[in-house]
Protein backbone atom coordinates (compact mmCIF):
# COMPACT_ATOMS: atom_id res chain seq x y z
CA UNK A 1 0.00 0.00 0.00
CA UNK A 2 1.16 3.58 -0.01
CA UNK A 3 2.93 5.25 2.84
CA UNK A 4 1.48 8.28 4.59
CA UNK A 5 3.93 10.68 6.46
CA UNK A 6 3.06 13.48 8.97
CA UNK A 7 6.28 15.49 9.33
CA UNK A 8 6.39 16.72 12.95
CA UNK A 9 2.37 16.86 13.64
CA UNK A 10 1.48 19.24 16.47
CA UNK A 11 -2.76 18.30 16.65
CA UNK A 12 -3.34 14.79 18.52
CA UNK A 13 -6.78 15.35 17.32
CA UNK A 14 -5.68 15.05 13.59
CA UNK A 15 -3.38 12.22 14.16
CA UNK A 16 -5.88 10.48 15.60
CA UNK A 17 -8.09 10.68 13.05
CA UNK A 18 -5.43 9.72 10.42
CA UNK A 19 -4.47 6.57 12.45
CA UNK A 20 -8.19 5.71 12.38
CA UNK A 21 -8.03 6.44 8.36
CA UNK A 22 -4.95 4.10 7.92
CA UNK A 23 -6.12 1.08 9.84
CA UNK A 24 -9.21 1.47 7.36
CA UNK A 25 -7.51 2.00 3.79
CA UNK A 26 -4.19 -0.62 4.79
CA UNK A 27 -1.67 2.89 3.94
CA UNK A 28 1.64 2.54 6.85
CA UNK A 29 1.51 5.95 8.73
CA UNK A 30 5.07 7.44 9.71
CA UNK A 31 5.47 9.96 12.48
CA UNK A 32 8.27 12.23 12.05
CA UNK A 33 9.43 13.79 15.29
CA UNK A 34 9.15 16.30 16.88
CA UNK A 35 5.52 15.66 17.59
CA UNK A 36 3.14 17.73 19.44
CA UNK A 37 1.74 15.84 21.79
CA UNK A 38 2.13 12.35 23.58
CA UNK A 39 1.47 9.07 22.17
CA UNK A 40 -0.28 8.41 25.36
CA UNK A 41 -2.32 11.73 24.99
CA UNK A 42 -5.80 11.20 25.34
CA UNK A 43 -7.02 13.16 22.78
CA UNK A 44 -5.04 11.28 20.06
CA UNK A 45 -6.76 8.25 21.85
CA UNK A 46 -10.51 9.26 21.17
CA UNK A 47 -10.14 10.54 18.13
CA UNK A 48 -8.32 6.92 16.79
CA UNK A 49 -10.70 5.27 19.10
CA UNK A 50 -9.97 1.73 19.16
CA UNK A 51 -8.04 1.49 15.72
CA UNK A 52 -4.71 2.24 17.15
CA UNK A 53 -3.90 -1.85 17.35
CA UNK A 54 -4.98 -2.10 13.48
CA UNK A 55 -2.71 0.92 12.11
CA UNK A 56 0.88 0.68 11.42
CA UNK A 57 2.69 3.34 12.80
CA UNK A 58 6.00 3.98 12.74
CA UNK A 59 7.81 6.82 14.53
CA UNK A 60 11.47 8.36 12.83
CA UNK A 61 13.58 10.95 15.26
CA UNK A 62 14.07 13.03 12.36
CA UNK A 63 13.40 13.50 8.94
CA UNK A 64 16.73 12.12 8.03
CA UNK A 65 15.89 8.58 9.49
CA UNK A 66 12.60 9.11 7.70
CA UNK A 67 14.41 9.29 4.64
CA UNK A 68 16.61 6.38 5.02
CA UNK A 69 13.86 4.23 5.96
CA UNK A 70 11.97 5.53 2.70
CA UNK A 71 14.91 5.11 0.31
CA UNK A 72 14.10 4.17 -3.48
CA UNK A 73 10.72 5.45 -3.03
CA UNK A 74 8.77 8.06 -5.13
CA UNK A 75 7.79 11.15 -1.97
CA UNK A 76 5.21 13.03 -3.00
CA UNK A 77 4.58 16.47 -0.27
CA UNK A 78 1.45 18.14 -0.14
CA UNK A 79 1.47 21.70 0.16
CA UNK A 80 -0.53 24.72 -0.72
CA UNK A 81 2.69 26.34 -2.95
CA UNK A 82 2.25 22.59 -5.25
CA UNK A 83 2.98 23.37 -8.99
CA UNK A 84 0.80 20.19 -9.58
CA UNK A 85 -2.90 19.56 -8.79
CA UNK A 86 -2.66 15.63 -6.43
CA UNK A 87 -5.41 14.21 -9.39
CA UNK A 88 -2.44 14.12 -11.94
CA UNK A 89 -0.47 12.11 -10.67
CA UNK A 90 -0.14 7.98 -11.51
CA UNK A 91 0.69 6.70 -7.88
CA UNK A 92 2.40 3.30 -7.13
CA UNK A 93 2.46 1.03 -4.43
CA UNK A 94 4.91 2.24 -1.80
CA UNK A 95 4.56 6.04 -2.54
CA UNK A 96 5.26 8.47 0.06
CA UNK A 97 2.54 10.43 0.61
CA UNK A 98 4.24 13.39 2.83
CA UNK A 99 2.68 16.08 5.03
CA UNK A 100 3.26 19.38 7.21
CA UNK A 101 2.94 20.01 10.44
CA UNK A 102 -0.89 21.89 10.81
CA UNK A 103 0.88 25.52 11.95
CA UNK A 104 4.03 25.67 9.60
CA UNK A 105 3.56 23.09 6.52
CA UNK A 106 6.86 21.44 5.13
CA UNK A 107 9.93 23.51 5.79
CA UNK A 108 11.91 25.34 2.85
CA UNK A 109 14.78 22.53 2.30
CA UNK A 110 12.08 19.78 1.99
CA UNK A 111 10.55 21.14 -0.52
CA UNK A 112 13.87 22.20 -2.10
CA UNK A 113 14.79 18.70 -2.02
CA UNK A 114 11.85 17.51 -4.13
CA UNK A 115 11.46 17.95 -8.02
CA UNK A 116 8.52 19.90 -8.75
CA UNK A 117 6.42 17.52 -10.10
CA UNK A 118 6.62 15.64 -6.94
CA UNK A 119 5.02 19.14 -4.78
CA UNK A 120 1.09 18.71 -4.91
CA UNK A 121 -1.48 20.64 -3.97
CA UNK A 122 -5.49 19.80 -3.38
CA UNK A 123 -7.48 22.84 -5.26
CA UNK A 124 -9.03 25.23 -2.93
CA UNK A 125 -10.64 28.47 -3.14
CA UNK A 126 -7.81 31.26 -3.78
CA UNK A 127 -8.77 33.24 -0.63
CA UNK A 128 -8.32 30.31 2.36
CA UNK A 129 -5.41 29.51 3.88
CA UNK A 130 -4.90 25.60 3.77
CA UNK A 131 -7.24 22.54 4.52
CA UNK A 132 -7.59 20.41 7.42
CA UNK A 133 -4.76 17.83 7.90
CA UNK A 134 -6.48 14.97 8.21
CA UNK A 135 -9.25 15.97 5.56
CA UNK A 136 -6.26 16.19 3.10
CA UNK A 137 -4.96 12.58 3.78
CA UNK A 138 -8.09 11.00 3.66
CA UNK A 139 -8.74 13.12 -0.22
CA UNK A 140 -5.25 12.00 -1.48
CA UNK A 141 -5.12 8.91 0.03
CA UNK A 142 -8.50 7.10 -1.08
CA UNK A 143 -7.54 9.11 -4.38
CA UNK A 144 -3.79 7.36 -4.69
CA UNK A 145 -6.14 3.68 -3.28
CA UNK A 146 -8.89 4.31 -6.28
CA UNK A 147 -6.09 4.41 -8.71
CA UNK A 148 -5.64 0.44 -7.54
CA UNK A 149 -9.55 -0.27 -7.96
CA UNK A 150 -9.22 -0.52 -4.11
CA UNK A 151 -7.07 -3.32 -4.07
CA UNK A 152 -7.39 -5.23 -0.51
CA UNK A 153 -10.71 -3.14 0.24
CA UNK A 154 -14.41 -4.51 0.58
Amino acid sequence: MFNIALFEPKIPQNTGNIIRLVANNGCNLHLIEPLGFDLKDKNLKRSGLDYFDLANVHIHPNYESFLMAMDGKRIFAFTTKGSHLYNTVEYQLGDVLLFGSETAGLPLHIHQSLKLEHQLRVPMKPSNRSLNLSNTVAIVSYAAWSQLGFDGGK
